[in-house]
């Protein structure tokens, strides 16, 4: 009942959805005490002013998370190892977000005392089951509050008419109301023109790409970056150390100059739906594709298969929110003892768009230039292979003769 749910702890973006629930919760759960948390993954400027604007709107208080590091550290670089892509194009820059946001969210619910948690996700969408699956992780009696499943409203455009009516200050207008996702790994575009996959994204429109420009715009000139691992973490560029955060920033910073990242694709939502959406992901893309190049000289080809077939079930697993799950920290453990040996050097020219391998080193190379020379060498026989053919090639042969005494042709 309403009446029962005196404090509620909200997940809290400043965004259009979060901004009208504050009061919505006062209004429909009898001016109940509203305390509105944030979880910093890199959304950047998207927090200035936040704690203001959620006191003006209602909230009795703000917490603002510092979750960066252990964002990228705990969540993003294990995903990458795991060479995790949902749908061989999402790199799921919201998909591990959200639960360690929710995490935090719970751990303050169950300190603050709160009745219940709330979350401005819709019910058309994938965000609602990664916030309560990890809610219910850590805090499994705890009611959820999800106004998008219960409320009046329909569209953003009554979310705007019906944050009007409060004064509440919106950042956005209705002409360029696309929903956006930021952080520190990526920005998602969804809404308006993309709704209709004929159209193509507006690159070049001013305002729209926020993490770099598109290919055309880049320079004519490539640039070349070096990428240091340590066990499948990257850990330097260009010889100089850095912690996981400045390593996604800086590559960021690259890729987006060069046009790199850009991701325009029509995806399985976990509810059902298709939905098409636009992804600016530029040192994402970078880091993926170094690191895949430095396991095709450290890992053995049936570990590499292996790592390949798990990668796509880690990615559904990211994607459908089930972080929190047995099944996902046994994929880890698994990924974790293959980047032993992935260890080494990747240099990458970044061209208009392009991620183009430039070279690639380790000390655990299994690559033997001696074994795979076609100049003269001593530790290769070619004979032998006539003998590894034959029984290679003994199922195909034998089925062959038999077909020819069956009369089959």
């Amino acid at each position: 009942m309403a009446n029962d749910i005196k404090k509620v702890v909200l997940a809290y973006s400043g965004g259009l959805d979060t901004s009208i629930i504050i009061p919505w919760l006062k209004e429909n759960y009898d001016n109940c005490e509203v305390i509105a948390v944030s979880g910093d993954v890199g959304q950047g400027t998207e927090l200035d002013g936040l704690e203001e604007k959620a006191l003006k709107t209602g909230a009795s208080k703000l917490y603002i998370e510092d979750l960066n590091d252990e964002f990228i550290n705990d969540y993003v670089f294990p995903t990458v190892q795991a060479g995790a892509i949902y749908e061989n194009r999402y790199m799921l820059g919201t998909s591990f977000a959200r639960p360690i946001i929710a995490k935090r969210i719970a751990e303050i619910a169950i300190k603050e005392g709160a009745d219940a948690i709330c979350h401005g996700c819709t019910g058309k969408g994938n965000d609602q089951v990664r916030f309560e699956l990890a809610i219910k992780a850590f805090a499994p009696e705890m009611k959820i509050i999800a106004p998008w499943r219960i409320w009046d409203i329909k569209s953003r455009d009554e979310e705007i008419d019906y944050a009007e009516a409060h004064n509440i200050p919106l950042k956005i207008n209705r002409e360029t109301n696309y929903s956006k996702d930021k952080n520190l790994w990526h920005l998602s575009h969804e809404g308006l023109d993309l709704e209709d996959p004929a159209n193509e994204p507006q690159y070049n429109k001013e305002g729209f790409l926020e993490m770099g420009v598109s290919p055309e715009m880049a320079p004519d000139k490539p640039t070349y970056v070096t990428i240091s691992f340590e066990k499948g973490v990257p850990v330097a560029i260009d010889g100089v150390k850095m912690g996981g955060v400045d390593i996604v920033k800086k590559l960021n910073e690259l890729g987006g100059a060069n046009g790199i990242g850009l991701a325009d694709l029509v995806e399985n939502r976990l509810v059902g739906m298709k939905s098409r959406g636009v992804y600016e992901t530029p040192g994402g893309a970078i880091l993926y594709h170094a690191h895949e190049v430095l396991e095709t000289i450290c890992l053995d080809k049936e570990t590499s298969r292996m790592k390949q077939y798990i990668g796509i079930k880690f990615a559904d697993i990211v994607y459908n929110g089930q972080w929190f799950t047995p099944l996902r920290e046994a994929l880890s453990a698994f990924v974790t003892e293959t980047q032993k040996t992935v260890t080494g050097e990747v240099k990458l020219k970044l061209y208009k768009g392009n991620i183009i391998n430039a070279g690639v080193t380790s000390p655990y190379t299994l690559y033997d230039e001696e074994v795979a020379t076609f100049d003269e060498d001593n530790v290769y026989d070619q004979k032998d292979s006539a003998g590894f053919i034959n029984l290679f090639g003994l199922p195909i042969k034998v089925k062959a003769q038999l077909d020819a005494k069956r009369g089959n042709k």
